[in-house]
């Protein structure tokens, strides 16, 4: 259920990913990029990380971003540690930490020796999100650290989705609400897609409570709605 408080309307949208596939960097240079206020999408106070001395996250990130289009709305963003251990964690932060998740983007480490690690943590988020992803909870995907060399494919990627039934079939109203799969790197100095694939899911939050009542909007394609 999105929470409501005096008149301002939070949505929350988790990084969702492997250890180590860049949900908290993504999240640092997406703070970064909005704090300079030339976006429609900026930050409201710091981010509150919680890291090992190594700079891994132990247990999740959090960071308030607020619309600039849509005044009344707020997304509270989560990234989650990707570590097996931290399961229960993840489970907590899915739905009940400030509310049930009305997004999530799903971060692959797109190189190819970490395909099942990949296979592995989007099996677990499809267990815990227990059938709503696409249908009550928009997913976007990144496939993060293209910068490197041996990554996944986008198409590859795209087959996996539609093995797990995370793809509706084209002659569905729904599967206008599909996944974007976004090729990233989230390096700051590299930048690529990291506000872009971000605002999407934002807007895509945004739409499914206005337009579907907390479900896709069948009737609307998400290309033509602001």
């Amino acid at each position: 259920m999105v929470l409501q408080k005096d008149g301002k309307v939070f949505l929350k949208i988790v990084y969702w990913g492997m250890g180590g596939s860049g949900k908290t960097t993504i999240l640092k240079t997406l703070y970064e990029l909005t704090k300079e206020k030339k976006k429609d999408i900026i930050p409201v106070g710091d981010l509150q990380m919680i890291a090992k001395d190594s700079g891994a996250t132990l247990y999740f990130d959090r960071g308030l971003f607020h619309s600039i289009k849509e005044k009344e709305i707020y997304y509270r963003i989560y990234t989650i540690a990707g570590q097996k251990a931290f399961v229960p964690l993840r489970r907590k932060v899915f739905d009940k930490l400030e509310g049930t998740t009305d997004a999530v983007i799903f971060v692959a480490d797109s190189q190819t020796m970490y395909l099942e690690d990949n296979i592995e943590s989007l099996l677990e988020l499809k267990s815990i999100a227990n059938d709503r992803l696409i249908r009550e909870i928009p997913l976007i995907v990144m496939l993060n650290k293209q910068d490197l060399k041996q990554t996944i494919d986008e198409e590859d990627f795209k087959l996996i989705l539609k093995n797990e039934k995370l793809w509706i079939d084209s002659n569905n109203k729904l599967s206008a609400w599909n996944p974007i799969i976004y090729k990233t790197c989230a390096i700051f100095d590299h930048e690529k897609d990291i506000y872009r694939s971000f605002h999407e899911t934002a807007r895509r939050a945004t739409l499914y409570q206005i337009y579907g009542k907390g479900r896709a909007p069948a009737d609307h394609d998400p290309s033509i709605l602001i």
